[in-house]
């Protein structure tokens, strides 16, 4: 997946873990976009260490599954680190 490929996905990615994950989180678009792409890193990583997921491709659903787990679980952290998050 090239480069930008990948901040598209990071970026989409975030997007869909902060509409899932409840509470208020914080940050605007660019703390989306980094949040989801360091959450694509982290899926993307997992997925691939431990089930053996292909990550390379933009428009399998693989990879988008595991990009928003990845985001997810940055948010999480994110979440924890500043104490904003809400039950």
């Amino acid at each position: 997946m090239n480069f930008l490929a990948f901040l598209l996905l990071g970026l989409i990615a975030g997007a869909i873990a902060k509409a899932i994950l409840p509470g208020k989180q914080g940050g605007g678009w660019i703390a989306t976009l980094i949040l989801g792409v360091i959450g694509a890193i982290l899926g993307g990583w997992i997925g691939g260490a431990l089930f053996g997921a292909d990550m390379n491709e933009f428009f399998s659903i693989v990879s988008w599954i595991w990009a928003i787990i990845g985001a997810l679980i940055v948010l999480v952290i994110w979440g924890f680190i500043t104490k904003r998050r809400t039950a």
